[in-house]
């Protein structure tokens, strides 16, 4: 993932229908494009088709993109890559060779230091802003290890690191900890790719200092290297689901490293054992389509229309996946119509924040979630468990289903908008009573043919609200 504004539309098909050559494109500028839904296989295993019934209630997910990478406040990862640079190293204005770089990105774990990191008052704002479950960055394409890796000495806890003696230094546990307490499920994103580690990006092959986002050989000409990565990165999977307690999803990204470009390591073998001591963990081993990407995962873009498999978008609160100086963030304004888009189309929406250097979360992207939070804790029950229910989105007004209950959500685009007295749901469907759910009352409506026009509503606040909810029975 990369910090990119751009919107991505239409599906691409899974990389079981495309060359290696084509592989290659998946990652656009380090956006991944997803999967189709025609390529999605339902689970077997009713473990895990239950817990996919869970994800489906979520609705709200926080992810979160820290490493040392945030002290320079660029890009996660992807400046490493030579053939990335062009778009990659856009925020490298100093005057560095690539080779030079790439020293200096690497030393940056001796530099981390995020004294004022409190995982407590991490989880507790993730709370007051209604996110039901976390996805973590264990470990970016750079291969810093946010957890105690007994595989690297590229992590957290190593000597070299100044936090390796601080009481939190073994990060990921601490996270995890904090934010299960609160009853926030647990996501672990995990990076196949690991552009530190010499058994894949490799020295003594022809392509020299060169890099690119894959390894610096081909595994099937050097099958040996590869199966160190391989079991390397297998070990590194084991470690987390066995080490750091009840994972309820583990998030795949580098979706180049796949059976079907060569770099196979084996991952369905891993997750299966997994599986038989972590029943129903979720694996979103995204862009790969099969047996193995239990959701789809748009990145920084909602489908246009309803997907009819488990979804996910994952969307930047600022303009960024990483800490970046002087962020911009989404007003709760903004996440909260976006989050009602991906709902009503039966999707998640992880929304990314990238925690600062010093360890504590930006002070604008706070006040974006909490803002969120309130708009939540009065109207979350149009949200939170709900399905789809046609027509989805018409005019201003999204829907959402629970039970027997329909959701219609009127959005507001700005706080100067109108706010109606006399408005028009846009519902086809039976309805013997609509009541208002904040404040809760019961209101006049009359059925005509293009809905249902509700009459005399009360509203006395000097601005629009971000959204009002009526409830449908």
């Amino acid at each position: 993932m990369k910090s990119n504004e751009q919107e991505m539309t239409g599906i691409n098909v899974s990389p079981k229908d495309e060359s290696k050559e084509e592989l290659k494109e998946m990652v656009e500028n380090g956006v991944h494009n997803y999967s189709s839904e025609d390529e999605y296989v339902w689970p077997e295993d009713p473990k895990v088709r239950e817990k996919l019934e869970w994800f489906q209630d979520q609705k709200l997910a926080l992810m979160m993109h820290w490493g040392a990478y945030s002290q320079l406040g660029i890009v996660e990862s992807w400046a490493l890559s030579d053939a990335d640079a062009e778009w990659s190293r856009e925020g490298i204005d100093w005057e560095v060779s690539g080779k030079e770089f790439k020293e200096q990105y690497f030393s940056l774990s001796k530099t981390f230091n995020p004294i004022r990191f409190q995982p407590e008052k991490w989880a507790d704002i993730a709370k007051e802003a209604g996110v039901k479950y976390l996805i973590f960055t264990t470990k970016h394409h750079d291969g810093f290890c946010m957890w105690d890796s007994k595989y690297s000495d590229y992590k957290t806890t190593a000597p070299s690191c100044p936090f390796h003696a601080h009481k939190y230094a073994d990060i990921a546990a601490h996270i995890f900890e904090s934010f299960r307490r609160r009853g926030i499920g647990i996501g672990a994103y995990f990076s196949k790719a690991d552009w530190h580690i010499d058994s894949y990006w490799a020295e003594g092959f022809p392509r020299g200092d060169y890099m690119y986002r894959g390894p610096s050989y081909k595994p099937e000409d050097h099958p040996e290297e590869w199966e160190k990565f391989v079991q390397f990165t297998q070990n590194q999977i084991r470690e987390l689901a066995t080490e750091y307690g009840k994972l309820d999803i583990m998030w795949f990204d580098a979706g180049w490293v796949c059976k079907q470009s060569g770099q196979d390591i084996r991952l369905g073998e891993v997750i299966d054992e997994i599986r038989t001591w972590q029943p129903g963990m979720l694996c979103a081993d995204r862009t790969i389509g099969g047996a193995y990407e239990n959701y789809i995962t748009p990145e920084q873009c909602v489908p246009e229309k309803p997907l009819n498999v488990p979804w996910e978008s994952c969307i930047t609160l600022g303009t960024s996946f990483s800490f970046k100086y002087e962020d911009t963030y989404k007003s709760p304004r903004e996440v909260l119509h976006l989050l009602v888009d991906i709902v009503v189309k039966g999707g998640n929406l992880a929304i990314n924040v990238g925690p600062q250097p010093d360890g504590r979360l930006p002070e604008g992207a706070v006040r974006s979630l909490l803002g969120m939070g309130e708009w939540l804790k009065e109207n979350g029950e149009a949200i939170y468990g709900t399905r789809v229910c046609a027509p989805y989105k018409a005019g201003s007004f999204g829907f959402t289903r629970r039970g027997e209950t329909v959701y219609g959500i009127e959005l507001f685009d700005t706080e100067d908008s109108p706010v109606e007295e006399n408005v028009l749901i846009p519902y086809a469907g039976e309805v013997h009573k609509i009541t208002l759910m904040n404040p809760e009352t019961e209101l006049e409506f009359e059925k005509n043919p293009e809905g249902y026009l509700v009459k005399n509503i009360k509203y006395t606040g000097e601005k629009a609200p971000i959204a009002r909810v009526f409830c449908m029975e």
